[in-house]
């Protein structure tokens, strides 16, 4: 049980990272709040992709793979950014005693939907676009599980938004300051989808608005909580942000050659 609280906002709350047990196996609001926040953005998807180009039985079977590749690729991302947590190999594999990146969950999800997308003979980047509010939908609801299990925080502050864990300080809760970025980033999205000058630019976008939020609320971090590839300078997931922003750009720089010329023929 952790109290938290946001004492300018006269907020306070006991929070149990266990919602129920089922016997002897407990049941973690973490994984409750994932699952919540992958069915909703699911569930807006499957209402919205038809009159886009898609078909549900298509995004019922990119969900299922993406879910579960993302899943891999997460845990993998995870682990290889922390060997030194672990004790043996079988560790590794032991996903509910935590340890999920998001970065690796989008890489294995874009990689099992690209794949699909190959054997079905689907349009990728129409997909792709389809699926970028759900991935909104699913991260902005996604990180109040990290508010549960009383994670992602950053260094000491001042401000209204202030969160004090269990009678510490306040910090700043980056888990809301992400969340509430990503709601923004919806918002954006649904009013521009309909602007866009060739498939693929929706996710660009996405990508992008993402990435760039990742990087500064990553340097908003705990450094205790932060893997560095520069010490205290740049960590792993800034210098992935910074990746992921110019690999957005660049793509979406292409999309729009591609329609102009096309538009030209």
């Amino acid at each position: 049980m952790n109290n938290i609280a946001f004492p300018k906002l006269g907020i306070s709350l006991n929070i149990s990272p266990v919602a129920f047990s089922i016997g002897s196996k407990p049941i973690y609001w973490y994984a409750l709040i994932i699952l919540s926040g992958f069915l909703l953005g699911l569930f807006f998807v499957y209402k919205t992709c038809e009159k886009r180009g898609v078909k549900k039985d298509n995004v019922w079977d990119i969900a299922l793979f993406g879910l579960i590749f993302g899943i891999i690729g997460a845990r993998i991302y995870y682990v290889l950014f922390a060997l030194d947590e672990f004790d043996s190999i079988a560790d590794m594999f032991k996903v509910w005693n935590g340890g999920l990146a998001i970065y690796g969950g989008i890489i294995g999800a874009i990689i099992s939907t690209v794949i699909y997308c190959k054997v079905k003979k689907l349009n990728i980047a129409k997909v792709f676009d389809v699926c970028a509010p759900g991935l909104f939908i699913g991260q902005a609801i996604g990180r109040f599980g990290n508010f549960v299990n009383v994670e992602v925080y950053g260094g000491e502050t001042n401000s209204l938004f202030g969160m004090s864990i269990n009678g510490a300080a306040p910090v700043h809760p980056l888990f809301l300051y992400e969340s509430i970025w990503n709601v923004i980033g919806l918002v954006i999205l649904l009013l521009i989808r309909d602007k866009k000058k060739n498939d693929g630019q929706v996710f660009c976008f996405y990508i992008f608005w993402y990435s760039f939020g990742r990087l500064f609320l990553e340097g908003m971090r705990n450094p205790n909580y932060i893997l560095y590839v520069i010490p205290n300078v740049l960590g792993i997931s800034q210098l992935v942000a910074i990746l992921f922003m110019i690999a957005a750009v660049s793509a979406f720089v292409v999309l729009q050659v591609k329609a102009k010329k096309e538009s030209e023929m």
